[in-house]
């Protein structure tokens, strides 16, 4: 192929993308007032699942301590929010077929034994996606939801969530989580290319202890401990996941 036929083939799969796109968030722009009070908006009343669920295991959260309340201080911002709601959550929805879409698009540059483990790559980069936005939303969204909307500088400054603000948070902590669950499928595709070694999960898990409750502390900024373990053990799994995933050249070159 010359160098047009490949800007043709990457317009068209960017068209078939933005289709694709356009699509899910017009479905979800039709159902998107009763999905935001059932889904998006659920983390804020006391009756969510983690909450009765923490507080029904030693009653570490107080379900009547969670509820929290928003007001719009924007005259559009309402309107922006179903809109911009709209389009992240076909993001997520449509991110299946854009994976395939790039596929499509960079396979037939690549050589069979190149090509070798794709279809379980791109399982496993979905799977864990959907799972990492999961644990975001059920997990750590709820809890730094929580710490931030109780925390006060002063009993005088009284807390008022815009919609603007949580919408923001929302959507960041739920899209980072479903990036940093990708991290065992990156290095595995890394430890195949040769670029990524067993040695190195091995050599600097200190220190990856030490980053990922950095991490965490950001992600989580309470003082609480369960709340704080409960964020650090999954991204923990992940880099101990991550290691199993990647050949160890050290051990082959020793038995060599």
């Amino acid at each position: 192929m010359g160098f047009w036929d490949h800007v043709n083939a990457l317009r068209s799969v960017l068209l078939r993308g933005v289709g694709v796109v356009v699509f899910f968030m017009t479905v979800y722009f039709a159902v998107m007032p009763e999905l935001f009070d059932r889904v998006i908006l659920a983390p804020c009343r006391p009756d969510f699942c983690l909450y009765t669920f923490l507080d029904s295991v030693g009653g570490v959260i107080d379900p009547e301590r969670s509820e929290v309340k928003l007001i719009n201080i924007r005259l559009a911002s309402q309107f922006f929010t179903h809109m911009s709601a709209s389009l992240w959550l076909a993001i997520i929805t449509a991110f299946p077929i854009l994976l395939y879409l790039i596929w499509t698009f960079v396979s037939p540059g690549l050589y069979e034994h190149e090509k070798r483990g794709a279809g379980a790559a791109f399982s496993a980069g979905i799977a864990m996606f959907f799972t990492g936005v999961a644990c975001g939303y059920f997990l750590v969204f709820p809890l730094t939801l929580r710490f931030l909307a109780e925390y006060s500088l002063s009993p005088l400054i009284p807390n008022q969530i815009s919609l603007d603000s949580y919408m923001d948070n929302f959507m960041m902590l739920i899209l980072v989580m479903g990036i940093i669950f990708e991290l065992p499928v990156v290095a595995w595709l890394l430890g195949k290319a040769g670029l990524l070694d067993r040695s190195i999960f091995t050599d600097y898990r200190r220190h990856a202890i030490v980053a990922l409750l950095i991490l965490a502390a950001v992600v989580t900024p309470t003082g609480d401990p369960f709340t704080l373990a409960v964020v650090f053990l999954p991204i923990y799994l992940l880099w101990e996941v991550s290691a199993y995933t990647v050949p160890s050249t050290r051990k082959q070159t020793v038995e060599t």
